[in-house]
């Protein structure tokens, strides 16, 4: 073994010993270069009221930000049309997040996710009926509806208008 490698410490020693009390940078170093010092002045606590509109600052309650009217008919329109990717799921969520900042919103998510979960159960029973012959006939017809339906209430949505489904067990409040 060569004198330049470390040994591993014998049985009964112990690792390499403390540094020396004066131990820092070398001997010809000088001071830290330029910006490397302290922040320069204004770096220190943002002033009262800085941050995010609507999130409470020193005692003050979160209050949510309500939606523009444009946002609004977006996600209501995005909601009902969630019945050919997400169904009951995307509905579900933005009533419980977006719904609490705009009512319209919320209305037409909990219109969506009744009709959704109504489709659900008459395509179960649909689909169990297929063991019948009338499940052939009756699971396309309910899809075909649900769809139909699902787009009429997307565009009312779009237009600004509060949209009930004709066939809807209300079963979300």
């Amino acid at each position: 073994m060569s004198e330049q490698q470390e040994r591993p410490p014998e049985s009964g020693q112990q690792g390499p010993p403390p540094p020396p009390p004066n131990y820092g940078p070398p001997p010809g170093y000088g001071p830290p270069p330029p910006g490397y010092g302290p922040p320069p002045p204004g770096y220190g606590q943002p002033p009262p009221g800085y941050g995010s509109p609507g999130y409470g600052h020193q005692g003050q309650q979160w209050q949510p930000v309500a939606l523009r009217p444009d946002e609004e008919r977006l996600w209501s329109t995005l909601v009902h049309l969630s019945f050919f990717v997400l169904g009951i799921i995307a509905p579900l969520i933005v009533m419980l997040t977006l719904g609490t900042r705009s009512a319209y919103v919320r209305h037409h998510a909990v219109e969506a996710l009744n009709f959704h979960i109504t489709v659900w159960i008459a395509g179960l029973v649909a689909g169990l009926s297929l063991l019948l012959v009338i499940g052939v006939l009756l699971l396309p017809a309910v899809l075909i509806a649900a769809a139909v339906l699902t787009i009429i209430a997307a565009v009312r949505a779009y237009q600004g208008e509060l949209y009930r489904y004709p066939i809807s067990i209300r079963l979300v409040k």
